[in-house]
């Protein structure tokens, strides 16, 4: 129901998600090799450059029955299958296929349109808020869905803490089913958010038959009943997740036959498998598999701007509610002048150019520039620029001096040691520790990259110094803004909370809650702002990159496919259902309706972030998670 992010796959989190948006000039298409828009009924589709032979578009289909299947390799195994323990962006994506939402975003410009509810409308005071909801879906075992639905789902949420999901629900007084059509949410004040509730509706006749919601992972029952554009059929545990189309969508079945997710641990691995047509299309690709596959017959690559932000992140001191304090974060991180110095010992710049090589932006502020209305940077003299005799500087300062072996030392003669986490599925991720281990190294730091294929355990209990951290931003930021609240610590050292990294601050928080109830949406961006100039000088993180997103596909299998946004956007974990419901699969005799290059490369991120910032972003909008989402 929430999404995090790093690139690839990354860091767990608790709950529901969502993904991004915003707009481009489609002039930017022009440029060569641009996929270019097909035609057609909205939401607007790009085709595919033309399949070249036949065997591949062969391959697309299914040994048996010669059923077409859109084969998706992910770099994340899926956690859970209930929307209300699901964690990573893999799994909350699966969620956006198989259930629907009150509201979705349009993959035209992101803003807010019909989902399961067809029309909305609020009270004059903005406290009571009345959804219309569809007589046409219906849940995939038969059965209508129905505002009670709705209702029992929020319900749940805010009475039983093992299904609260975050910030959606925390400012809901009553929500009641006046009827079958009508849904109406009482708030406590006025919440800005109310039009972007992200959060899967389930079938009440099948949830509120499950007993402890901590244990349940709904894998047991296929298929799973929902009212989404797909129907989840089968499930394997670090290796796939298999979805069929559901006949009686109300917007109408996807294309292909079945939809597969396909867990490749190794990402060389699933670029091997699409180039041998094994699977249809691979993301989170490293500047050395985009550049060999730019060149590869019927594969065409998309590299457009991300909704993701990667960052540096600093272990704050781990605690909970109940003011208990646990985890083994060094204790040097408490200290701000620290911490500054290691930032100023960082090079976004040489990141950018060396580690992705062009393949994303200098990172700023807290939201990525692709979110123009919300985009943030730090004024001249508030910047924590690359400079290394000002870490120096800091350290000397704070206490820390460097010793006869030329290593940093406290007070207590103890060298100054930290540990990263590091996500050992991303390639990105070792290859700045790398750097960091030199540059902070020349400071007299010592640093030991830690690489688990789970970060999430050491994480959650605060065993870490630093880590490398992401998310994946909404089309509305709250929820990626409400993960730094007081609010989302857990209630105890035992719980797990909807924390990133165990920030709390006072004045943020009273941002926060400004930013919350502000319906102006002018006035609302200005606030997150000054939540994200707060969040920079508190100095817990360091936001080095926006990546792109860069990902490929077998022209010989899909014929055309949805971006999000239009122009140079996503394919891959988007905010709603639209590629995967969307994709059409190239007929029977490999033909495409499309003429031209083999190989398309939609616009990369130059002149797209030039073209998103021109263009404004619509204010639309929630728990936590892992790289893609920390995706």
């Amino acid at each position: 129901m929430v999404t995090k992010a790093s690139p690839h796959s990354s860091r767990q989190r608790p709950r529901f998600r969502l993904v991004l948006a915003a707009g481009t000039a489609a002039s930017a298409l022009a440029m060569t090799g641009a996929i270019v828009p097909q035609a057609q009924a909205q939401p607007q589709e790009r085709a595919l450059a033309p399949s070249q032979t036949q065997a591949r578009a062969a391959a697309a289909k299914d040994d048996k029955g010669g059923k077409k299947v859109l084969t998706v390799a992910v770099s994340q195994s899926v956690d859970s299958l209930s929307p209300f323990l699901a964690s990573r962006l893999i799994s909350t994506s699966v969620h956006r296929l198989a259930y629907d939402y009150l509201t979705n975003y349009d993959a035209k410009d992101g803003r807010t349109v019909p989902g399961l509810a067809t029309k909305w409308e609020a009270s004059p005071d903005k406290l009571t808020w009345t959804f219309t909801i569809r007589d046409d879906s219906t849940w995939s075992d038969g059965k209508q869905a129905t505002a009670e639905d709705a209702a029992w789902t929020f319900n749940k949420m805010m009475s039983d803490e093992n299904a609260a999901n975050g910030s959606f629900t925390a400012n809901f007084k009553k929500v009641t089913a006046t009827d079958a059509r009508t849904l109406v949410i009482e708030l406590k004040q006025p919440q800005a958010t109310m039009t972007a509730l992200d959060v899967p509706i389930v079938p009440r006749h099948v949830w509120e038959k499950v007993g402890d919601f901590s244990k349940f992972n709904n894998d047991k029952q296929f298929p799973i009943v929902g009212n989404g554009p797909f129907v989840i059929t089968d499930f394997k545990v670090d290796q796939y997740v298999k979805l069929k189309p559901n006949k009686d969508f109300w917007r109408g079945a996807p294309k292909f036959d079945e939809l597969v997710f396909k867990y490749y641990k190794d990402g060389d691995a699933a670029v091997a498998a699409l180039q041998k047509g094994e699977v249809s299309f691979v993301q989170g690709l490293t500047p050395a598999q985009a550049a060999a596959l730019k060149s590869a017959r019927n594969i065409a690559v998309n590299d457009a701007p991300g909704r993701r932000f990667f960052a540096l992140a600093t272990n704050p001191g781990a605690r909970s509610k109940d003011g208990k304090k646990f985890g083994s974060g060094h204790k040097a991180l408490l200290d701000p002048a620290v911490r500054k110095a290691l930032f100023h010992a960082t090079d976004r710049k040489t990141i950018v150019e060396k580690v992705y090589q062009g393949h994303a932006v200098e990172g700023e502020g807290y939201i990525p520039p692709r979110f123009a209305a919300y985009f943030w940077k730090p004024e001249a003299g508030q910047r924590t620029d690359y400079d290394p005799a000002k870490a120096a500087r800091l350290l000397d300062e704070a206490g820390y001096k460097k010793n006869g072996s030329g290593k940093r030392a406290g007070k207590d003669g103890k060298a100054l040691n930290f540990r990263i986490l590091c996500h050992a599925t991303d390639p990105n991720d070792k290859a700045i520790g790398k750097y960091l281990q030199e540059w902070w190294g020349e400071l007299g730091i010592g640093l030991k990259v830690e690489c688990l294929d789970n970060v999430s355990d050491p994480w959650l209990a605060g065993d870490y110094d630093l880590a490398f951290d992401g998310w994946s931003v909404n089309p509305d930021p709250d929820f990626v803004l409400s993960i730094h609240t007081c609010a989302a610590l857990p209630a105890t050292p035992k719980d797990t909370g909807a924390t990133d990294n165990f920030i709390c601050d006072k004045q943020y928080d009273e941002l926060y809650a400004k930013q919350a109830a502000e319906y102006d949406p002018a006035k609302r961006a200005e606030l997150v702002k000054q939540m994200e100039s707060r969040l920079y000088d508190t100095g817990y993180m360091n936001v080095l990159a926006y990546p792109n997103a860069v990902e490929a596909y077998r022209t010989d299998q899909i014929k055309s496919i949805t971006t999000m946004p239009e122009a140079a956007g996503n394919i891959y974990g988007q905010d709603g259902y639209w590629s995967w419901w969307s994709a059409e699969p190239v007929s029977a005799d490999g033909s495409s309706s499309d003429s031209g290059s083999s190989t398309g490369v939609v616009i990369g991120i130059g002149a797209a972030v030039v073209l998103a910032a021109a263009l404004g972003l619509f204010v639309a909008m929630r728990r936590r998670s892992t790289a893609e989402d920390r995706e």
